[in-house]
């Protein structure tokens, strides 16, 4: 089988990838670990002070990346509801 050579095209593509892919892996990460830590503490019922604080710097992390185009902004909706919705449910369940 022959291998077809790389073209001009497609390494300026594998590049344009690698220098998004460094871009939005941190914003993405952050994203991710804050809104763990704030559905951590609406799970453990812990103060409703810090879990507040948790959610609100979530949201605002999720919101940045929106703003920045790393995540859709219909996926930050989402998740944003979804916290939303778990928070109002362990208050009603207290």
């Amino acid at each position: 089988s022959t291998r077809k050579e790389s073209s001009a095209a497609s390494d300026v593509y594998k590049r344009q990838s690698k220098k998004n892919a460094a871009y939005n892996r941190p914003i993405s990460s952050t994203a991710k670990t804050l809104v763990r830590e704030a559905k951590d503490s609406i799970i453990d019922n812990s103060s409703s002070d810090d879990t507040s604080k948790k959610l609100i710097s979530a949201i605002s992390a999720l919101d940045k990346a929106a703003q920045k185009g790393v995540l859709h902004k219909n996926t930050v909706a989402r998740k944003k509801s979804r916290l939303s919705k778990m928070l109002a449910s362990s208050k009603v369940n207290k």
